[in-house]
């Protein structure tokens, strides 16, 4: 069925089931192949990419809403989630909906509470609901043109993961368990949009003492395997409290 079928049939049950001028915009961020990517879903009849999104049931909080859209999406509720900004600017969301009518739920006015979230490749397993063609992960240096304001949300949360990197565990959310420092060192640039320097990036994240060295190393390359390390959680979640203080 059209989307704007569907949305027309389902209008009346979202007044008695949401509440009004509510929604939530989702920013998932996932680390893999040395590269930062965000999950960006297709709507049907549109040519244009958004983030995962919804509404907020009547009997729910909204945190517990936002877990519930990212499970819809994901397939896990084990994902970090941290909210992050508010977007309320007036025709933010009914230009997209301006061949309804005005009496459709996804019409009116809208205002958004921004969410990022940081899931580990590995245990997502993506889902395409009956409103979407296609869900998929996309570089974030090479993103589609987005509907309605998803680029200023998703460019608020960059700029807000940023931030937040050296006192937040962003690094343990995005890595698998154990992981190179290479691949550390890959996962600061990407968030930072910068190249840093290896020796003296390996410094000062090693003067923290947050690292566990294991007695591992990845194999497969053609160069030496590099050794491995896990995060010590307890040292790591002390050294957020006061922060990393780390002038990347």
């Amino acid at each position: 069925m059209e989307l704007k079928k569907l949305l027309e049939q389902q209008s009346a049950e979202a007044w008695e089931k949401y509440i009004p001028s509510l929604s939530i915009d989702c920013v998932i961020f996932s680390f893999y192949e040395n590269a930062l990517h965000v999950l960006t879903v297709n709507m049907k009849d549109q040519n244009l990419w958004g983030l995962p999104g919804g509404y907020v049931q009547k009997d729910e909080n909204v945190d517990d809403a936002a877990v519930r859209i990212l499970k819809d999406r994901t397939g896990t509720e084990n994902i970090y989630l941290q909210q992050f900004y508010t977007f309320g600017n007036l025709k933010r969301s009914e230009i997209a909906f301006e061949a309804y009518d005005d009496s459709i739920w996804n019409k009116q006015r809208f205002v958004s509470i921004g969410y990022y979230a940081l899931a580990e490749h590995s245990q997502v397993k993506l889902r395409i609901d009956q409103y979407s063609n296609a869900v998929e992960w996309k570089l974030i240096e090479t993103l589609p043109e987005f509907m309605m304001d998803h680029r200023a949300i998703f460019d608020k949360a960059l700029l807000t993961l940023r931030e937040q990197l050296n006192n937040h565990p962003i690094g343990y959310n995005l890595l698998p368990e154990k992981f190179t420092m290479p691949e550390l060192q890959k996962l600061y640039e990407a968030i930072l949009g910068k190249k840093l320097n290896r020796g003296n990036f390996y410094r000062k994240i090693l003067r923290y003492d947050i690292l566990i060295k294991l007695d591992e190393s990845r194999k497969g390359g053609a160069h030496k395997a590099p050794d491995l390390y896990s995060f010590d959680l307890t040292k790591y979640n002390e050294a957020l409290k006061e922060g990393l203080k780390g002038n990347w």
